[in-house]
Order: C-alpha cells, then structure tokens, then sequence
C-alpha cells in the first residue's frame, strides 16, 4: 500500500503548502487543481506555477487538471487511489465574495456541489479516512459588524466589556439572519455538508472557518487576498484601493505554515463533524492601515493608495477569530508566525519575485 493525500486546490495558497507538507511527511500526493484562479482573477493570479514547481521538485506528486464538478472524473481519481487514500484536504474554491456575485451558478457549483462530490466519493471509497475543509468567517455573514464596535485612530476595535474582546469571535457567533454574500452563503452549504457527514455517517470530518490566510505564495489579486495584493501594489509602486471604514477594518492574518500544522494535528487524531474557528486571533490581526503602515517601514517610502467611502457588500468591519476551541483539542498547536513576521517574509519574498523578472 502507497499512502495518498489528495489535495485538492493543490496549487493554490493552502493546497500549495499542504502538498509540500504532506510530502515531506512521505505521503504519495494526488493534487487536483485545473487553475481556475486564472479564470476568477485573470493570468496574474494563476496557479501554474506552484504546480509546475510540484511536478519538478516533489518526486511523489501526482497531478489531475480536472474540475471538482465534474463527479465521474473525481470518481475515476478515488477508484485508482482506493484503499491507499489515508486523508482528504479539500482547499479548492471559488474564494471571492466580489466576484461570486458575477457568476453564482459558478461559485455554487465549485463551492457547494464540488465539496458535496469529495464527501461523497470519500464516503463511498475511504469513510474511514479524515476529511479537512476549509470554510471562511464569511459563513457568519456580516453579523460580526453589529458587535458594539468602536473607532480608534488606527482601526475598529470591539466594546472592551464584550465577551468577545479577550480572544476574538467564537463558534457560537450565530450563521443565520445575515447578509453573507453569494460566496458566504455557497461556502455555508459546503460548511454544514461537511459537518453534516462527520455527525450523519460518522466520518471523520472537520470545518477551519479561516479568517484572512495568507503566506509568500499568496497569488493575491484586488478581489481576494488583500495583504498579498497590498504587498504587491507597493512593492510594484502602483496605487491600491481601499473599500469603505477608513481603512480601519481589521483582519485576523494566519500564515499558510500554522494553517497546515492545525490540520496536521487534526490528522493524527480526528474527531467527526467538528468545527473550528481559526485565524491569527490575538496573536496575528492588523487593520489595512496599520499594515500599510508597517509595509511602508520596510520598504522606506510611502505606499500610494485611495480611500473609497463604499464598502464590499458583507465585508468584516472587524473581525479576529478565538481559537481557543481548537487550542484545547489540540494543546500542541502553537502558532510560529504573528503579523510583522508575515509581512516581513511576504515584501522580501515579492522583491525577490520582482528581482526575477
């Protein structure tokens, strides 16, 4: 028996540091990815190149240029593998709030119908293997923006007597009564599928609702990713654009790294249907001033950018995720990166992209 991991997403951001993760770990990669980042977010943003640096590098890597729509195909790649499939991470998705709502029968079919066709053939060839999901704040919809939010000079912070001010929003934030966007509401139906066949079959399957994850091989663009697309707009001298709050809306920013080492300690023990929040929490958050700030500190000159007073539809006004639930189930865990060593790592990273050119 040949142990497997089949990522999918696997040239992406998360799918990316996973396949090299899992690798390192002596596992046979099966990485399904068919670059439709490039169709979301034009040739700038494609994956390309991290799967051709898969197949040149990582000697047990096998890639599958198919749709996760596509349920025959998928089926085809689960018949081979069978009984050496040992664990899912299933990453890909239609990851935009903004550009959902151009084509919803897309992001509901990637989001919604593709992470339906992987519970399902996981049930049918591997219901024993664990099954890793990763789902968005987004599935809490704007509710997080009626917190009792305060302005400060340099971002929004929530009441200081609030249950959620110490650690950051937990699971028990409500998902229903909100605005979540169209790619909100497609990730919800993948999120409570998941949970449903871990507490349904029994399966061993797990929800990271992720707050913003980031990391150097970020392919960022003006509608996903907004730390990598930031670094990028300076590091390039061209101007970025705010949307709305004053540029004090708050993310909890996660490297790639931890992301991956969460869902290894889920890996070596698996609970079923179970849901986490998880983002930089306390430990990693910054409001897109401060990080426009801290950027300009690195790079010596100032950053162009425009304010805009509208908001995205839905978008988080502030938002730090608690992720003490899983801190508990897994006291290991620890973080390796905060926000100023991410940034650091990202700006270098793209001049050295730069210095290639």
């Amino acid at each position: 028996m040949t142990k497997t991991i089949i990522i999918t997403g696997s040239g992406g951001l998360i799918g990316s540091e996973a396949t090299k993760f899992w690798h390192e770990k002596g596992y046979n990669i099966v990485g399904i990815d068919n670059d439709m980042r490039a169709y979301y977010f034009g040739i700038e943003a494609s994956t390309n190149k991290n799967v051709l640096k898969h197949k040149e590098t990582l000697s047990n890597y096998q890639h599958y240029n198919i749709d996760i729509r596509d349920y025959n195909l998928l089926e085809k790649i689960f018949k081979d593998y069978n009984n050496d499939i040992q664990g899912i991470v299933h990453t890909a998705a239609q990851p935009s709030h903004d550009w959902a709502c151009r084509e919803p029968l897309t992001d509901f079919g990637v989001n919604a119908q593709g992470t339906l066709n992987m519970l399902e053939l996981t049930r049918q060839y591997a219901e024993n293997v664990p099954f890793i999901f990763t789902s968005t704040n987004k599935v809490y919809g704007d509710t997080p923006n009626y917190l009792p939010l305060i302005e400060l000079e340099t971002r929004y912070e929530i009441d200081k007597n609030h249950k959620f001010y110490e650690k950051g929003i937990d699971e028990t934030m409500s998902i229903d009564n909100s605005k979540h966007s169209i790619f909100g509401a497609s990730k919800v139906a993948a999120d409570v599928m998941v949970q449903e066949y871990g507490k349904y079959f029994g399966m061993k399957t797990v929800v990271f609702r992720g707050g913003c994850l980031t990391g150097p091989t970020h392919c960022g663009a003006q509608l996903h990713g907004f730390l990598a697309y930031l670094i990028k707009c300076a590091c390039n001298k061209s101007e970025y654009t705010i949307f709305g709050y004053k540029g004090k809306q708050v993310r909890d920013n996660i490297h790639s790294h931890d992301l991956i080492n969460a869902f290894w300690h889920y890996f070596q023990n698996p609970k079923s249907g179970e849901v986490y929040n998880m983002g930089g929490s306390r430990y990693s958050n910054v409001s897109m001033i401060e990080a426009i700030s801290k950027i300009e500190n690195i790079l010596g000159y100032k950053i162009k950018y425009v304010l805009t007073e509208e908001a995205r539809i839905g978008d988080h006004i502030w938002y730090i995720s608690d992720v003490s639930k899983f801190q508990k189930d897994y006291p290991n865990w620890h973080y390796e990166y905060d926000c100023d060593k991410i940034i650091n790592e990202m700006v270098e990273n793209a001049l050295q992209q730069m210095a290639l050119k």
